[in-house]
């Protein structure tokens, strides 16, 4: 399998995954980390599991090949989030360097898990550069979004449009709010989420005036997430395909605002999974392979 997912919306082909028994280990292991991570609770590993082989089921039911990272010493709890230790190009992994110090382990052990795939690492983000994957949105194939907050840096991104100008076009560097502080999880996702080839699901409350009206001069239709949501992550979603998306359940105002505009929802149950650790669908999935075909 070669990685080559420049796309949020296209058919999903591949996945990279972590199982919570592979990322938490025990209950034990749990207890020693949550509260560092700043986890709103303490996780059960138990009732973890299952809610995570559900998600995995769903998925399944759409993605033709599931990959899943093993056990590494490197990593904690919140290695369950793949998507934000690499991103996936046309020529190759881009590994990041995490704005969140106890995650630094976790791009080193998709490098290894990689090597051992056969997948192409095209490059890495280095010190004094951070990168992280909840940060960076394709927006078309050529066109990619880049928050830039307490997760990721200026450096970062600068490194980031360096090793992609083969072949990308244009980086949009999205400033992001202070919000809740840097103790926070805020990426660029937390904002928006791609539905289909010309929605995106936004909160546009927290959007920048600029990046907002650029999507709006690209085409895209904003369908907004309403207050009272946002905090519970109706924001995070991920596209399986145009038109058709996976969201945390609950939610159901923005459930109404997605099916209205012709958007297919699936849900799964993830008290333990997304809500303590505040990581929706998308950070829950790194996608490898997109395509129409």
């Amino acid at each position: 399998m070669t990685a080559t997912a420049p796309s949020e919306v296209l058919p999903l082909r591949a996945l990279l995954l972590k199982h919570p028994y592979q990322a938490w280990l025990d209950q034990a292991n749990v207890r020693r980390q949550w509260r560092d991570l700043r986890y709103s609770g303490e996780p059960d590993i138990a009732r973890a599991v299952d809610e995570y082989e559900q998600f995995v089921e769903i998925l399944k039911r759409s993605v033709p090949e599931l990959h899943f990272l093993p056990e590494d010493k490197r990593t904690g709890l919140d290695s369950i989030y793949v998507r934000d230790a690499a991103l996936v190009t046309e020529c190759g992994l881009v590994l990041c360097r995490m704005g969140k110090e106890l995650r630094r382990g976790e791009p080193e052990a998709i490098r290894d898990f990689a090597g051992t795939a056969g997948w192409r690492v095209l490059g890495a983000i280095r010190e004094p550069g951070t990168l992280e994957g909840g940060d960076v949105v394709w927006l078309d194939e050529k066109t990619l979004a880049v928050g830039h907050g307490y997760r990721t840096n200026a450096d970062g991104i600068r490194q980031l449009q360096e090793t992609t100008a083969g072949f990308v076009r244009e980086v949009i560097e999205v400033p992001l709010p202070h919000w809740d502080g840097p103790g926070d999880v805020l990426h660029l996702m937390s904002l928006l989420s791609p539905v289909d080839r010309t929605k995106l699901l936004v909160y546009s409350r927290l959007l920048p005036v600029p990046f907002r009206r650029r999507l709006l001069e690209k085409g895209y239709e904003l369908l907004e997430v309403p207050d009272e949501e946002y905090t519970t992550m109706a924001t995070n979603v991920l596209a399986l395909a145009p038109g058709k998306c996976l969201a945390l359940a609950g939610n159901r105002r923005t459930r109404d605002v997605l099916e209205r505009a012709g958007i297919e929802v699936v849900v799964y149950d993830g008290n333990e999974i997304s809500i303590k650790g505040a990581g929706g669908p998308t950070c829950l999935t790194r996608p490898l392979v997109r395509s129409a075909a």
